[in-house]
């Protein structure tokens, strides 16, 4: 009989539901910390002043602790390999205006994902910094022409 080895469980999961914001709010500071170090991800959410800044601190410290307490990884090791914000259910309320009238006031709410990965499982990520080189950038040195032709000659760009 061939028994399989089970793989460790790279990585950890923590989701924030329900929670009272613009999605688009929450958005702005996702993407200041995805693929960073969780040691940076907290002193970054520490400097910014967003509102958003605050829930997602809380829940990259509970994936933290939940890598730690199941994996039992040590928190230097992680990185943040997932983070998404989608859009939940939107609460209406009613506020009343002049002559009787009401008018509706749409508050939104957003689903928070945060998916951290221990770094010292993989051979391939060797430095917390190989995410952000290992981007290719889009733009290469092209040859440029200093001169150019004419019939009289040759005439140097000035």
């Amino acid at each position: 009989m061939i028994t399989k080895k089970k793989k460790k469980k790279r990585e950890i999961y923590a989701f924030g539901q329900h929670i009272p914001m613009s999605p688009d709010k929450a958005r702005r500071v996702i993407d200041q910390i995805r693929g960073r170090s969780y040691e940076e991800t907290l002193m970054i959410l520490e400097l910014i002043s967003y509102r958003a800044c605050y829930p997602i601190f809380k829940l990259i410290y509970s994936a933290a602790s939940n890598a730690s307490s199941n994996m039992s990884s040590k928190e230097t090791n992680l990185i943040i390999s997932k983070a998404e914000v989608n859009a939940s259910t939107s609460t209406n309320k009613l506020k009343p205006r002049a002559r009787g009238r009401s008018y509706p006031i749409k508050k939104s709410t957003c689903h928070i994902s945060i998916g951290m990965k221990d770094i010292s499982f993989d051979d391939e990520y060797g430095k917390v910094d190989s995410l952000k080189s290992s981007k290719k950038t889009r733009w290469k040195k092209k040859h440029t022409i200093t001169g150019y032709h004419s019939s009289e000659g040759i005439w140097d760009k000035k």
